[in-house]
């Protein structure tokens, strides 16, 4: 696990550059960093070391002649098999590490490599013979890849702050990006919050040549649910199998690794299988909010040792702007900042941690996944009815009981969801924005989704969006940048190829059912678990953001930056100060609309004005310098 970044041609000082683009995101990588540049190229690597601790693991790599050149950030979990099927192909092999593998794996194979390997990734290969850049990220997303094009040169990075420190780029702030964010809570464009800097998007690999980019899509998470029903207990010794499996190859590593723990499943049955010696876990000081005393119990009933640690409520409040620092692009799901301290607490001991993304999205886990089936019943009265009942509904005050049933019952899933989180209206992002783009709706960026899961269930398109939303723009931006800022590495063995290749094939009937969610996955979990915690309701990492919003104290920090000149770049300011007040005094439940601006606000600060940044490039030095102090202790002890 590391940081890459780099670009071509040498229209800057390229050492100089590159050297800043690095230090941006030591944490990334502190145990160490490498170069290469030439003329036509210059590449850039910080290296945590996981996999092959010698310096023959040390990138920028070259395979024997030279021509290739690598940096790669991520793992290659089946290896040892890519490297044993290129040995007798003639590739010659001068480290025991995964990088390599890329190198003559893209020599023998070209882009049929990615069809191989099973891992979570981020790469660049430059060949010096062609003068071709070629870029590709992994099939879900895991690990991130920035680019931008100036004056005809591709830079790039697993971090934007990183390309923020190429001189010719100049910041601006994407209005389009704020508009969905406010809906969607993530950055959901291609196009990131900063404009002409772009995500390389998961399952898409990028060629870069004379100016000109390509870009294709290797892979889509298409579901393929069986035709026929399958015996059931037969597919959960699938599930069983192809779970144990990947979490092996997800232990791969040469140093210890550790696992996440909270309440819910996903994390328990990971608990359950990964055979390592400890796990972390945080929780807040209110009780419903705390999840510690149940990952202690379990992890006593396992033998393993439970690290945890009660979040105080001033505590969460003081580092939100480091996290949004660390976020690159704002991102207002606030168990992001409960995953921040998690890793913090994990980093102190290990590289490594198990977590558990990817399940609710592979196995259909989100209680929304219901809502086809309790709307079954009311949407078999005629459209026109049910839109004249909406309509009736919308101008009565207040929530009423059966209100929100009615008006989501009168639309399409193609019109209501949008993703796990659809947070302000178009009518209400009308009211609070001061750049407004009418027609610009969330439902114009998931159509093109839809249109190609035509054939499949209501629930079954919902997890097709979330595959292509959801899951990249909140589940793994925030669990990579979270574990990173702590330089530890976050694996997440439900996000393998080959259990996507069965859980694609599962029917609807065996994931979702009137009551209850991922059926036939709690079904597995309960031969390792306890009735009760196989069944457990789904929480993620329930943070009290309501309640504190409440508070005076914390109410008016919110309001500082709604009223500030920052605010009033972006936002009708007194429609924001209506919106706290409004949740303040009971009236509404407006968290999450809150939560959306003001993270956006804290980003705004961290990038756009001077002396913002909670993280300084001192910071990052000294971070590096700690951690070789440290690893000099080490050895010499």
């Amino acid at each position: 696990m590391c940081g890459i970044c780099g670009f071509t041609g040498h229209n800057v000082n390229q050492e100089d550059v590159l050297t800043r683009m690095m230090n941006r995101m030591i944490h990334r990588g502190p145990d160490g960093g490498g170069q290469y540049i030439t003329e036509s190229v210059a590449l850039g690597h910080r290296r945590l070391s996981i996999i092959d601790l010698t310096d023959n693991g040390r990138q920028p790599m070259k395979n024997e002649n030279g021509r290739i050149v690598c940096v790669f950030n991520g793992e290659i979990y089946n290896y040892k098999e890519l490297k044993d099927e290129l040995l007798p192909l003639g590739h010659e092999f001068r480290s025991a590490s995964d990088t390599e593998v890329l190198i003559h794996g893209y020599e023998e194979w070209g882009v049929k490599l990615l069809d191989r390997l099973r891992g979570m990734f981020a790469f660049v290969i430059w060949d010096n013979e062609t003068g071709e850049l070629f870029a590709a990220r992994d099939m879900f997303g895991i690990k991130p890849l920035y680019y931008t094009i100036i004056d005809g040169q591709l830079v790039f990075a697993s971090e934007i702050k990183s390309i923020l420190e190429y001189p010719l780029y100049h910041r601006e702030v994407n209005l389009q990006a704020l508009e969905q964010y406010l809906s969607f809570e993530y950055s959901v464009l291609p196009e990131t919050f900063f404009k002409g800097i772009y995500k390389l998007m998961p399952g898409h690999y990028m060629t870069f040549k004379d100016g000109h980019e390509n870009i294709v899509r290797y892979f889509d998470p298409m579901l393929t649910p069986s035709a026929e029903p399958v015996d059931h207990e037969t597919l959960l010794d699938e599930i069983d199998s192809v779970l144990k499996d990947s979490i092996k190859y997800h232990m791969v590593s040469d140093v210890e690794v550790a696992s996440l723990l909270s309440s819910g499943v996903d994390s328990s049955y990971v608990a359950t299988q990964f055979g390592g010696g400890r796990t972390y876990t945080v929780g807040f000081d209110y009780e419903k909010y705390n999840e510690i005393p149940y990952a202690s119990a379990l992890s006593e009933t396992l033998g393993i040792k439970n690290i945890s640690k009660v979040i105080s409520t001033d505590e969460y409040w003081s580092e939100l702007p480091r996290i949004q620092y660390y976020m690159d692009e704002p991102l207002a799901d606030a168990s992001a900042s409960a995953l921040y301290f998690v890793d913090r607490e994990a980093a102190k001991d290990v590289k490594v941690i198990l977590s558990g993304e990817g399940s609710d999205e592979f196995f259909g886990g989100y209680n929304i996944y219901h809502e086809p089936m309790s709307l079954g019943g009311y949407q078999k009265l005629p459209i026109g009815l049910r839109r004249f009942l909406a309509s009736a509904a919308s101008k009565v005050p207040g929530h009423p009981k059966g209100k929100n049933f009615l008006i989501r019952g009168s639309k399409t899933v193609e019109e209501r969801f949008i993703g796990n989180a659809n947070v302000f209206s178009m009518a209400l992002r009308k009211k609070v924005l001061r750049h407004y783009t009418p027609g610009f709706t969330p439902q114009s960026l998931t159509k093109p989704y839809y249109d190609k899961v035509k054939g499949l269930k209501d629930t079954e398109k919902m997890q097709y969006i979330d595959l292509n939303f959801w899951l990249i723009g909140d589940i793994l931006l925030k669990a990579d940048k979270m574990s990173m800022a702590h330089s530890i590495e976050s694996r997440v063995p439900f996000l393998d190829r080959k259990v996507f290749d069965l859980a694609r094939t599962i029917r609807l009937e065996d994931k979702i059912s009137s009551d209850n969610t991922k059926i036939s996955f709690r079904e597995v979990a309960n031969r390792y678990l306890t009735h009760t915690q196989a069944e457990k309701k789904k929480l993620g990492f329930p943070v009290p953001i309501r309640v504190w919003l409440r508070d005076e104290k914390y109410s008016n920090i919110v309001r500082e930056e709604f009223e500030s000149d920052n605010a009033k770049l972006f936002f009708n300011t007194d429609e924001l100060v209506k919106l706290l007040d409004d949740h303040k005094e009971g009236k509404m439940d407006y968290a999450r609309h809150i939560w959306v601006v003001y993270m956006f606000l804290l980003w705004y600060k961290q990038y756009f004005t001077e002396n913002g940044a909670a993280v300084t490039m001192e910071d990052e030095l000294e971070f590096e310098r700690v951690r070789a102090n440290n690893r000099n202790a080490t050895m010499n002890s």
